[in-house]
């Protein structure tokens, strides 16, 4: 006797709220349960969404706390009852919703706080996919992966052609770099959701990012050098006193 094959997950990606930000519905075909991913405005839209599919909203996960992935969540959790859930490295930035608006121009809706912190290799409450810690454009910032189905969310950690800033709070730039190298130890053939704009496939990622991957890794070197030549000369001389020896050789 063989198993049945499983039925395909339920997925639909949609841009919402006032920045466009990429929310996810991910659902069970067979329990109907649902998870959604960055509510970033227009409950009402999503809401209609998971009615078309038939689905129940268990969980609200979220990539990171910057306003357009989570201004909507509160709403959701109040029409749902479904718990909000986010990496503890973000709490900073969930706390100050209200800064956030203020700064971008959006109106404000309180959010209450997250119910649970997402933890790295967490199962999510669908039972098919699992949380990432992937900071870099922010600290707390969370990938989601679901295995069987190919698909990771990326949220704004990685976009087609492109990676998340790393110019707003808390954003570090060797930190991104370093998350994205550990996605891309996933499957090539992944569908990656961004958090803003169309999906990519994971490979094609990792092929057109090596050469710019190297730029940018040779530019900070450079950068790092000139810093170095403000503060210790010295030290500059002697490493390419060194390199010259080591070549030589």
């Amino acid at each position: 006797m063989t198993d049945s094959p499983q039925p395909n997950l339920i997925r639909e990606t949609f841009p919402v709220g006032p920045l466009q930000c990429n929310c996810t519905i991910i659902g069970d075909p067979v329990t109907k349960k649902a998870i959604v991913v960055d509510p970033g405005g227009n409950p009402e839209l999503i809401m209609a969404r998971l009615d078309k599919h038939g689905l129940k909203v268990v969980s609200i996960i979220h990539t990171h706390a910057h306003l357009d992935h989570f201004l909507a969540s509160g709403q959701m959790k109040e029409k749902t009852g479904a718990t909000l859930h986010l990496h503890k490295d973000d709490q900073f930035l969930w706390d100050n919703l209200e800064m956030q608006c203020r700064m971008f121009g959006v109106p404000y809706t309180p959010v209450p706080a997250p119910d649970q912190w997402l933890a790295d290799d967490e199962e999510l409450a669908c039972g098919c996919g699992v949380a990432l810690h992937t900071p870099g454009h922010t600290p707390g910032s969370t990938s989601f992966w679901f295995a069987e189905a190919k698909l990771l969310i990326a949220g704004d950690t990685l976009f087609r052609r492109g990676i998340g800033r790393t110019d707003l709070w808390g954003g570090d730039y060797a930190t991104i770099e370093r998350s994205i190298r550990r996605l891309y130890t996933l499957d090539e053939d992944a569908t990656v959701v961004t958090g803003h704009g169309p999906d990519t496939r994971l490979g094609d990622e990792m092929r057109e990012r090596a050469p710019a991957v190297a730029a940018e890794a040779l530019e900070q070197k450079v950068a790092e050098a000139r810093a170095m030549v403000q503060t210790d000369p010295k030290a500059v001389a002697n490493i390419i006193k060194n390199w010259t020896n080591i070549n030589a050789s």
